[in-house]
């Protein structure tokens, strides 16, 4: 009951924030989803270079989170540009690969015969290639938005902002309340981004 009226009367705060969180994860997310589909759609046409990319990213995967955004501090500063850079490289792997995979799943004789009809190569890539492989580009994209929403509240440590910040005010003040609410939202911004996009990814699938 104390966890709820402390949410009651600060409402006006944590909204603010939780708001701050959304748009600092859609604007990362965002320029991750174009850089992955470019990317990965790339890499799905030069075999020698798959490897290189989903291995670079991989190890950017591996970097703890808070080591990546520390890195981003000397190139921009302080404050959500490197939240946001930091949220872009840390989400990359999930989308590339997914792209990568869903564009080689395709059987080979519907591409020939997509060319038999005609097709230039632009049109084969959105009429077909697109659709078909994209339930499992949305399974990527699902698990990136989901890993954008958790690591973005380490982005706060940088002066991102966001939930994150609630969080460690919270540590700083030794106040179970603050830290309390602030992992309540963003788990449940993080349950209500996959049922999202969950129901999407089901709602294509063939």
């Amino acid at each position: 009951m104390k966890t709820a009226a402390f949410f009651i009367e600060r409402w006006d705060v944590i909204l603010e924030m939780t708001w701050e969180h959304c748009i600092i994860v859609a604007i990362a997310m965002t320029i991750s989803i174009i850089l992955g589909l470019l990317i990965g759609i790339l890499i799905s046409k030069y075999e020698k270079a798959a490897n290189i990319v989903l291995n670079i990213a991989s190890i950017m995967m591996t970097i703890p989170s808070l080591a990546l955004f520390s890195i981003m501090i000397p190139i921009l500063g302080i404050g959500k540009a490197p939240g946001i850079a930091g949220l872009v490289i840390y989400t990359q792997l999930p989308i590339i690969r997914n792209v990568y995979v869903g564009m080689k799943s395709i059987e080979p004789s519907i591409l020939e015969a997509a060319r038999g009809m005609g097709l230039s190569s632009r049109r084969i890539l959105y009429k077909i290639q697109l659709p078909l492989a994209f339930p499992v580009i949305m399974a990527g994209i699902r698990t990136a938005m989901v890993m954008g929403i958790g690591v973005g509240s380490i982005a706060a440590y940088i002066g991102a902002g966001g939930l994150g910040q609630y969080i460690f005010r919270g540590i700083n003040r030794s106040n179970d309340k603050m830290i309390l609410i602030g992992a309540v939202m963003i788990s449940l911004l993080t349950i209500i981004t996959d049922k999202i996009f969950g129901w999407v990814q089901k709602r294509y699938e063939v």
